[in-house]
């Protein structure tokens, strides 16, 4: 492995102009087909199976109507007046008529029609019915929903409420922050703008590569509104991350007087080795969201493995391409004329180091025991699906959602829908009598009663409205109740079924929790093997993935005591604490895997570098810690600053995952990796190293510390001792 990435960075190096020029016809060509091919994310949730979703594709055909979105417009009388009065009943018919000028909609029932209106008169319910799905209806549908506040006026509040106009994450201004604060970091880290500059513009380029591929992606299959974000987020991060440990082992090596030529290519060969083991755990780890069997899931997964891969080529080529532009520019000023000559200090990575291995016990106990404690929060974590009670405050549909708790409960706002179906349209008829009677004496049912049926009567819906929100565990344990208690009153071809917003969100939360256990094992177990190629040991392996454990306990406990219990929320911009949204900790899990490995890449590997060159266990960690802290904070810190950018975004799902990234890196990088393992490598010794004989005749070598180098490149002889 090693042989061949220092030939492939001697190659960019050489044939500079060569690696430029096809990179940039690369990006050309991917900028042309996402401006032309680039379709519409989607801002739904679903998985094909569930029972939920079986019953809406079957209503897709027998009753298209009842299969497009659904929503509600609330409208509110001033105070002191109910919806009866003269010039507000009137107020409201004006809005009913507008509502149903909006695109798309096929119907709009006013609330003195459907009855609902709440006990004291004041508010009432529009139900409006589109003729798609919401993630297919038009923004120009969409925006003109939103934009019905606009009618509001003296006699009556008007706002749009649902799933219709959730709000699609954009890309914007606060961003821009975390990637400030990466450049920042990065000047400070090299002490050079050219050195800063360059590693942040490779990075860019990787994720404009990655990010154009993905919305030519979108153009053949449905692509999750949060992927790009995602995509986004890890490419950026990992972007900075692998040109900052490659720049820096290259920089170094400039220091000591080696020749720029020979620099670069070693530097691809020992950190880029390490750069591409580090980039295949992230890839594995994204890639493996796709055995989960969420097709969404699999989408976002699949789009930000996309650009991790791309982040690890162009580390790979186009940085020792510009690597080889720069020359020895790339050092700070006063090492370019006599690089050779300069001091090489000891920093504080070594004194760290020494430090970490003379007190390893009681810091490998203490480390232990604080990320135990910060894990407990998590034992009470709660999931589901994004509603309007996770809506950002001033939002239209978390003030229609509020209003609708207040005059009508807070289960009206996530009403259960129940499919009866058969090939009778009498049977279907005396089974709707059968479930409304068990219904309504069901704990937890606030009202249920009949809503549409088809044109032949074969197919009937009812409408049941819980007690408790949408996102509570009361409801999920009514759906269960409800499921187990009415499905046996179908016999014969008849079909019972309960759909609906909320009832689909409950299937997506089982069914990720099921899947989690499958996609830790396949993941976890393929990175073990990864890392056992790399590392050559049972011990590192199992100890890297043994410290995940405490990083994602600790993570998850923090960002459970923070977005769901509400401690400091308002730091974050968290207004309304709630459950957490169901896929975040899967996803959450995978990425943190992945940049977990990263940095247990980055610091074993020099570890293991120094070990097999002939040095002592314990100094072999001390140095392995020295060489790499200084680039492993910086790394960390840049990657942190990117993933807090996120949480600025308005969104709350985008929030809570940059934040639980930005605490998880943090945590693994400072308290696990560069903490609790030179400790442990430390308790170990040589044993570490372990690697029974039978399995190292099985096993082939990648060579990843590059100790093939001293052999077989002609160039690197004279240089053997040089790191």
């Amino acid at each position: 492995m090693a042989n061949l990435l220092y030939r492939l960075g001697r190659f960019s190096y050489q044939r500079r102009r060569l690696v430029a020029a096809v990179w940039a016809l690369l990006l050309v060509l991917l900028g042309v087909g996402a401006l032309t091919l680039g379709g519409k994310t989607a801002n739904t949730f679903s998985i094909p199976g569930t029972e939920s979703q079986r019953a809406l594709d079957a209503l897709a055909q027998e009753l298209p109507a009842a299969s497009g979105a659904s929503s509600t417009v609330v409208v509110k009388a001033p105070d002191g007046k109910t919806l009866a009065e003269p010039a507000v009943k009137a107020a409201v018919g004006a809005a009913v008529e507008k509502v149903t000028k909006v695109p798309e909609v096929i119907a709009a029932i006013d609330p003195f029609t459907s009855k609902a209106i709440s006990p004291d008169g004041t508010t009432g319910l529009i139900s409006v019915q589109f003729d798609k799905p919401a993630d297919e209806l038009t923004d120009e549908a969409t925006t003109a929903y939103d934009e019905l506040s606009r009618i509001s006026s003296a006699d009556l509040q008007v706002v749009p409420g649902g799933q219709i106009k959730a709000g699609i994450p954009e890309i914007g201004a606060t961003e821009v922050i975390g990637v400030a604060v990466a450049a920042v970091v990065l000047v400070v880290t090299f002490g050079s703008l050219v050195a800063a500059g360059m590693t942040l513009v490779t990075a860019l380029l990787g994720v404009l590569a990655g990010m154009a591929g993905l919305f030519i992606v979108t153009a053949f299959t449905d692509v999750s509104s949060t992927a790009p974000i995602l995509a986004l987020m890890l490419g950026l991060a990992v972007g900075i991350d692998y040109a900052l440990f490659i720049s820096s082992r290259h920089r170094s090596q400039l220091a000591e007087g080696m020749d720029p030529e020979e620099s670069v290519a070693r530097a691809t060969a020992t950190a880029g080795s390490a750069v591409l083991f580090a980039g295949a755990t992230v890839v594995i780890a994204l890639a493996g969201l796709s055995v989960v069997g969420v097709p969404f899931l699999t989408a976002m997964g699949l789009a930000a493995a996309a650009t991790v891969l791309t982040a690890v080529l162009v580390a790979l080529t186009l940085l020792p391409a510009m690597l080889g532009f720069v020359g020895n520019r790339v050092l700070p000023r006063k090492l370019r004329k006599a690089p050779a000559a300069a001091p090489q200090a000891e920093g504080f990575g070594f004194r760290w180091g020494r430090l970490v291995t003379r007190l390893r016990i009681p810091i490998v106990a203490v480390g232990i025991i604080g990320l135990g404690l910060l894990a407990i929060p998590a034992k009470d974590m709660q999931l589901a699906l994004p509603d309007g009670a996770t809506a950002p405050e001033n939002s239209n549909q978390r003030i229609a959602y509020d209003l609708t708790a207040e005059a009508f409960g807070p289960g009206a706002n996530g009403p259960l829908v129940v499919v009866v179906s058969s090939n009778d349209p009498a049977t279907s008829n005396t089974l709707v009598q059968q479930v409304l009677g068990t219904t309504q004496t069901l704990p937890g049912v606030v009202a249920a009663q009949p809503a549409a049926a088809s044109q032949d009567g074969t197919t009937r819906l009812l409408q049941v409205i819980p007690q408790s929100g949408p996102a509570t565990e009361q409801t999920a344990d009514l759906v269960k109740n409800l499921r187990t208690t009415i499905q046996p009153l179908a016999t014969g071809d008849a079909t019972i079924s309960v759909t609906g917003n909320t009832a689909v969100g409950i299937d997506v939360s089982n069914k990720l929790s099921d899947a989690l256990p499958t996609y830790l094992f396949v993941v976890i177990g393929l990175s073990f093997l990864l890392l056992l190629l790399a590392f050559r040991s049972i011990l590192v392996p199992l100890k890297a993935t043994l410290g995940f454990v405490l990083t994602i306990g600790a993570t998850f406990g923090i960002t459970v005591a923070v977005f769901q219990q509400g401690h400091l929320a308002s730091l974050v911009g968290i207004d309304s604490p709630g459950p957490l949204v169901s896929f975040l900790p899967i996803i959450m899990m995978g990425i943190l895997f992945g940049l977990a490995m990263d940095y247990e890449v980055f610091i074993v590997s020099r570890v293991r570098e120094e070990f097999v060159h002939g040095r002592h266990a314990d100094d072999a960690t001390v140095q392995g810690l020295g060489h790499g802290a200084r680039v492993v904070t910086a790394a960390a810190l840049i990657m942190a600053s990117v993933f807090a950018g996120f949480i600025l975004v308005e969104d709350p799902i985008i929030k809570a995952i940059g934040f639980g990234l930005t605490i998880g890196v943090l945590i693994d990088a400072f308290v696990v990796r560069m903490t609790l393992v030179p400790a442990i490598l430390s308790l170990l010794g040589d044993r570490a190293w372990w690697f029974p004989k039978w399995l190292d005749r099985l096993t082939p070598r990648v060579d990843i510390e590059g100790e093939s180098l001293r052999v077989e490149t002609p160039e690197s002889k004279e240089l053997a001792g040089v790191r």
